[in-house]
């Protein structure tokens, strides 16, 4: 029998992740980020290990560290790392911004621009690709599915 996590309400707001084990992560990594640029020590250590937790477990769970999910998890956790050296610590802003995104209705900016990576796409890189990646409203999925 699978337990599931309990299903947040957000007044409509979200895709359908909500409650998923992967919303709560950014859940937690969202409020982390925000008592971080609030003052509250070691918010962003925890934020780290968090998000260092949810790289390993998203490549468990895929198997392959080339998955979408995996590489985007992994480039976060870089980004947040990098906001532990000091004079770099404003770069926590950006994830600070965008992880509440995600959460509330499912724009991951992370995920659009990693998906315009060589690697990580079909069709060759044009203004109207980039224009057409970063302006279409979210959906379900990763943004790898329906390429």
């Amino acid at each position: 029998m699978t337990r599931s996590l309990p299903r947040p309400f957000l007044g409509g707001v979200g895709l359908g992740a909500a409650g998923t084990l992967a919303w709560w992560y950014w859940l937690v990594l969202a409020i982390a980020l925000i008592l971080d640029l609030a003052g509250v020590p070691h918010a962003l250590r925890f934020a780290v290990a968090l998000a260092w937790v949810q790289v390993a477990h998203f490549r468990i769970r895929e198997g392959t560290w080339a998955a979408f999910p995996v590489q985007v998890r992994g480039a976060y956790a870089v980004i947040l790392s990098l906001g532990l050296i000091p004079w770099l610590h404003g770069i926590v802003w950006v994830p600070a911004i965008g992880t509440p995104a995600q959460v509330l209705i499912g724009y991951c900016a992370l995920a659009r621009l990693m998906s315009l990576l060589p690697w990580n796409r079909r069709h060759p890189l044009s203004a109207d690709l980039i224009w057409r990646t970063f302006t279409s409203p979210p959906r379900a999925g990763n943004m790898l599915q329906g390429q």
